[in-house]
């Protein structure tokens, strides 16, 4: 039985008894216990208190006036991928248009040829050391999705790396089957077939492996509309998997409304929204997931967070980790972005990141917020004055230590 035990303790952020999905006013409550210590037992936290009755310990941490938070929780990321696109990145400087890259092979069809020619080794090494990199930036659950394979052989190669993933990495990942991401150009002219291809081949080689946890579909404007969106995620649900839908990035889509009629855990993107879908949004039990670093390197304009959570919804944010549109996985940049351009109080942010990130890919009993019982998933900051520094301080990397079931891991950045 290992022990550790952190002590004087700045700030202890998001001390929770008993954690639930927060929305409205809700996510402004950041519950904090000043000059503290934590207790770890065998890479649980086991218990905490107040400096004034420390506990004797042999292995002891003293942090000094350090403040510690849980882990970041990302639940929406593509990070299996085969090769960067910074070639697309420099034509949209030079004013191409998506649809002008496209053209010349890009976007997602670019990833998607990459990756078939890519082993399923190189792709999980290429995955393993991404997400130590994102590790060590404070990251300690994650999401992961398909939909860079669209076949059935590359689908189901990435699912494997993801699992691997899963079996291999020292925290919680989920795995997203995303094969309804776009048309491959094989089915450019008969759509039907490629969705019947999904549905009659592709779940059922899935659930054969135990391959996925949720299954997500691109709803939008010359993707898949509301009613593919519907008829593929029912045919997920046959298979246990629940709906995580990408939903009105471009266009006010109806993926919000598709989500909310799927029950699905969530829906995410949310750059283009109206009142008839954030009133609908706020009224249901499916968390609106934000991706601010992707509407930024878009330059779109961003999630609407505040009427959102004035109107009730809940709302995680998670950093969209993919070659084409978020080259970045740095969840201490989506906190500090939201709180910048999407208003944002930092409590807000920080609840977003962590316990409801947590809620929003089904880890809440593992991660996402300082319980006895969960993983001591932790960052350790450098002495920091306030909760409200983490965003403040947008360009100072803040973490001194990150640790994974109550292990230091090395920095590998």
């Amino acid at each position: 039985m290992t022990h550790l035990l952190l002590t004087n303790i700045h700030q202890l952020i998001n001390v929770r008894k008993h954690p639930e999905l927060l929305r409205g006013e809700a996510l402004k409550e950041l519950p904090v216990l000043n000059n503290a210590w934590l207790q770890i037992i065998n890479g649980r936290i086991a218990d905490y208190g107040t400096m004034d009755i420390c506990p004797d310990a042999t292995d002891i941490l003293n942090l000094n006036g350090a403040s510690v938070l849980p882990c970041w929780c990302d639940s929406h990321t593509h990070t299996v991928f085969a090769a960067s696109r910074e070639d697309e990145f420099v034509d949209k400087l030079k004013g191409l248009s998506y649809a002008e890259i496209a053209a010349k092979g890009g976007g997602i069809l670019n990833s998607a040829q990459k990756l078939a020619l890519t082993t399923e080794d190189i792709l999980f090494e290429q995955a393993r050391k991404r997400i130590h990199e994102l590790m060590a930036l404070g990251t300690g659950a994650i999401e992961i999705k398909s939909g860079y394979g669209l076949s059935l052989d590359a689908e189901l190669k990435m699912l494997r790396v993801i699992k691997r993933l899963k079996e291999q990495l020292p925290i919680p990942v989920k795995a997203t089957f995303l094969g309804a991401h776009t048309y491959p150009a094989l089915f450019k002219e008969d759509h039907e077939a490629y969705i019947d291809l999904i549905i009659n081949d592709m779940l059922s080689a899935i659930d054969a492996e135990q391959l996925a946890d949720y299954i997500d579909v691109f709803c939008e404007e010359g993707f898949f509309s509301v009613a593919e969106t519907i008829r593929i995620c029912e045919a997920g649900k046959q298979y246990g998997l629940k709906a995580k839908i990408h939903a009105n990035q471009l266009h006010l889509s109806g993926g919000v409304q598709a989500g909310i009629e799927l029950n699905a855990l969530s829906v995410d993107h949310l750059e283009t929204m109206d009142t008839s879908a954030i009133e609908s949004l706020a009224a249901s039990d499916t968390i609106g997931t934000l991706l601010p670093t992707a509407a930024y390197f878009l330059r779109m304009p961003f999630q609407p967070a505040r009427s959102l959570i004035d109107a009730g919804a809940a709302i995680a944010l998670a950093s969209d980790f993919n070659p084409g549109s978020s080259p970045s996985g740095n969840m201490n940049t989506v906190v500090s972005m939201s709180c910048i351009q999407m208003k944002m109080l930092p409590e807000e942010a920080i609840n977003a990141a962590t316990l409801n990130g947590a809620f929003a890919m089904g880890v809440e009993k593992e991660a996402g917020s300082i319980t006895i019982g969960k993983r001591a998933n932790l960052i350790i900051t450098r002495p920091i004055p306030s909760i409200a520094y983490i965003p403040y301080a947008f360009g100072t990397n803040l973490i001194d230590k990150v640790l994974i079931n109550g292990q230091q891991i090395a920095d590998s950045r």
